[in-house]
């Protein structure tokens, strides 16, 4: 046999096989069927399939960004999508996941959240007395139809 089906019967030294988990979750890489990893062909159909579709959903949820949807959900689904196939996927999900959780963390301390409305309702006051000016100013008047 040559060094090339060595590689390709043997997962570990190809790459085709997921390392063992660790404390982050499952081990990376192809989460494709076993009969489809046994043929380099299907299993190279299969990942241009999962990219495709990950891809069609990740541009559907930039689309929905500036538009009413959720994009930021859309997106980070076309990126689960994604990580079933692609280790690239799989680590910037697991960082996304490490921020957010820290994010929330971070959100419940109690100073934090203290801060947080004391900003917000500081922002609701100005908001309201700029709102106040204009319609004591202007009245009812949208702003394209304000005559100096």
């Amino acid at each position: 046999m040559n060094a090339e089906s060595d590689r390709r019967q043997d997962p570990a030294a190809s790459g085709d096989g997921p390392p063992a988990g660790d404390a982050d979750g499952p081990g990376l890489g192809s989460r494709a069927p076993h009969f489809i990893k046994r043929s380099r062909a299907l299993h190279l159909s299969w990942q241009v399939g999962v990219f495709v579709v990950g891809l069609a959903v990740v541009v559907a949820g930039i689309i929905m960004l500036p538009l009413p949807g959720p994009g930021w959900l859309v997106i980070f689904a076309g990126m689960a999508i994604w990580a079933t196939e692609f280790v690239w996927a799989q680590l910037v999900l697991r960082w996304t996941k490490r921020k957010v959780t820290e994010a929330a963390q971070r959100a419940l301390d109690p100073r934090v959240r203290r801060r947080n409305i004391i900003l917000t309702v500081t922002g609701l006051v100005i908001a309201g007395a700029l709102l106040g000016i204009y319609l004591w100013k202007f009245g009812m008047v949208m702003p394209w139809k304000v005559h100096g």
